[in-house]
């Protein structure tokens, strides 16, 4: 058996997609996706937690989001966590989250 870096979603996006050409005819697209998440607290009261995740994608996948994903679509997803890091203009390090998508399940109506 192996193990595997794999993350599954459903959520709604959150922006319109960015995308990026590059020089050698690559595509990229880049879009947040919220996800709920329902519990009660120690009140009793219904709690609704919204976590925001970056998605980035490339080659037809990219292509995909760009025709079929406006803001506010629901999808599923599935692909893996990448880490990445830079510095920004005040030369501090950020760290980056992002689920590279490898699968799209387009839902709902839109």
């Amino acid at each position: 058996m192996s193990l595997r870096n794999k993350v599954t979603l459903i959520g709604y996006t959150g922006k319109e997609v960015e995308m990026v050409n590059f020089e050698n005819g690559a595509v990229k697209a880049t879009v947040s996706l919220a996800t709920n998440d329902h519990y009660t607290n120690a009140k009793g009261e219904k709690v609704e937690e919204t976590q925001w995740h970056n998605l980035v994608a490339f080659g037809k996948t990219a292509e995909i989001f760009q025709k079929y994903v406006p803001k506010g679509k629901e999808i599923a997803i599935e692909g893996k966590l990448t880490y990445r890091s830079y510095d920004d203009k005040d030369g501090v390090k950020r760290y980056i989250t992002e689920i590279r998508v490898e699968e799209i399940l387009l839902l709902g109506g839109k």
